[in-house]
């Protein structure tokens, strides 16, 4: 994600995923429906407002290095390992295994 309409995009879709309205955000952490608005509306918000925002929803957030974020999308979506778009002549797999990500998707590999 590059962009606050991404980030909005993606916590819009997350909320009607749950099943919750921009209303029910008052109870879930105690925003009233207008201030989450704005956040789906792709306003700049405080970092403490974004970490609220994604413990209600049970989401974390995560930090990765930019060389690394296809591969780590494709190793998230279930159903998809599509590791054929890596070109043979690659050394992704190398960098991966040097960088504090190897642990956390060793964990992913396995299942």
């Amino acid at each position: 994600m590059k962009t606050l309409i991404e980030l909005s995009s993606e916590l819009e879709k997350r909320r009607r995923d749950l099943g919750l309205k921009q209303s029910d955000m008052l109870m879930k952490i105690g925003m009233s429906q207008q201030q989450y608005q704005r956040v789906e509306a792709g306003h700049d918000i405080r970092v403490s407002t974004l970490l609220r925002v994604l413990e209600g929803m049970g989401l974390e957030l995560l930090f990765a290095p930019r060389e690394q974020v296809r591969h780590l999308e494709n190793m998230l979506r279930p159903g998809e390992r599509d590791y054929d778009i890596v070109p043979a002549d690659s050394d992704w797999q190398d960098e991966i295994k040097e960088s504090s990500w190897s642990s956390i998707l060793k964990e992913f590999e396995d299942e």
